[in-house]
C-alpha cells in the first residue's frame, strides 16, 4: 500500500497553520442547508471566520431544479447586502448545483461553492477524478460536463437521485455511494469529489481518505480550503 497523500483535511490544516492573518467569509446559505453550518466549525479553523447570510429563493422551495437554482442567485444581491457592514475577504455562495446550472448573473465577487471545488483540485493538480453526489442523475451528468469544461476529467460517477432531504442523508450512505463507483475508475482516480454543500460528508472524508488512500475532496471542504488560501497568503 503506498503511503497516504496529503488529503483534504491535512492540507486545510496546513493552510490554517500558516495563516498570517485573520480571514472573514461572508457565506450566503441556502435557507434549508444545516450541513454547512453543521461542518464548518468542526474543521478547526483557527485563522477563518464565517458570516452567514440566508438566501430564500422567490419559488420557496427547498428542492433543486431551475427555480430554486435561479432563485438562490437572485437573491444572493439582498443577502450580500444584510452583511454590508462587515469588512469581508471573500464570498462564498455555499451552493454547488447553483455554480454549474445557470441563471442570473451573480454579483461581482462571489465565488460558488462549484467554483471552491475547481479551485481546490486545481491546486492539488488534480485533472482525473470521480463524483459522488446526492442529486438527480441529469444535475450529476451536467456536473460531470462543468468539471470536463473545467479541465478535469471525471471518470466515473453515481448519484443518489435525490431532489431534496439532503441532510438525512446517513455516512454509511455516502460510503456506500462511493462504493459503488467502478474499482478501476478510483484506482486511476486522483481524487474523489462529494459534491453538494446540503448533505453531511466529513466524517466519510475521513473514512474514505484511510480506505482509499485518495484524497477526498467535499464541497463544504473545498469552500473552506478557498478561505484558508487567502488566509496563508496562497493564491492558487
Amino acid at each position: 500500500m503506498h503511503p497516504l497523500p496529503d488529503g483534504s483535511l491535512a492540507a486545510l490544516a496546513a493552510l490554517d497553520a500558516a495563516a498570517d492573518r485573520t480571514v472573514r467569509a461572508g457565506l450566503l446559505l441556502p435557507w434549508a442547508n444545516v450541513a454547512v453550518e453543521t461542518e464548518l466549525p468542526r474543521l478547526g479553523l483557527r485563522n477563518t471566520v464565517f458570516h452567514h447570510a440566508r438566501l430564500v429563493p422567490a419559488s420557496g422551495t427547498t428542492a433543486i431544479d431551475k427555480s430554486f437554482w435561479h432563485g438562490l442567485r437572485a437573491a444572493s444581491a439582498e443577502a450580500l447586502d444584510s452583511l454590508s457592514h462587515v469588512e469581508l475577504d471573500t464570498v462564498l455562495l455555499a451552493c454547488t448545483s447553483a455554480g454549474f446550472t445557470g441563471g442570473p448573473p451573480l454579483p461581482a465577487g462571489i465565488t460558488t461553492a462549484f467554483d471552491a471545488v475547481l479551485a481546490a483540485l486545481a491546486a492539488a493538480d488534480v485533472t482525473r477524478a470521480v463524483l459522488a453526489t446526492p442529486y438527480p442523475s441529469e444535475v450529476t451528468e451536467a456536473e460531470t460536463v462543468a468539471l470536463a469544461e473545467a479541465g478535469v476529467d471525471v471518470l466515473a460517477h453515481v448519484s443518489l437521485g435525490l431532489d431534496d432531504g439532503y441532510p438525512q442523508v446517513a455516512t454509511d450512505r455516502v460510503l456506500a455511494l462511493v462504493d459503488e463507483l467502478p474499482q478501476h475508475a478510483v484506482a486511476e482516480a486522483q481524487a474523489v469529489v462529494l459534491s453538494c454543500t446540503g448533505w453531511h460528508t466529513l466524517q466519510a472524508v475521513t473514512e474514505l481518505e484511510e480506505r482509499l488512500r485518495t484524497p477526498v475532496y467535499s464541497s463544504n471542504l473545498a469552500m473552506a480550503l478557498s478561505a484558508a488560501r487567502l488566509s496563508s497568503g496562497v493564491t492558487v
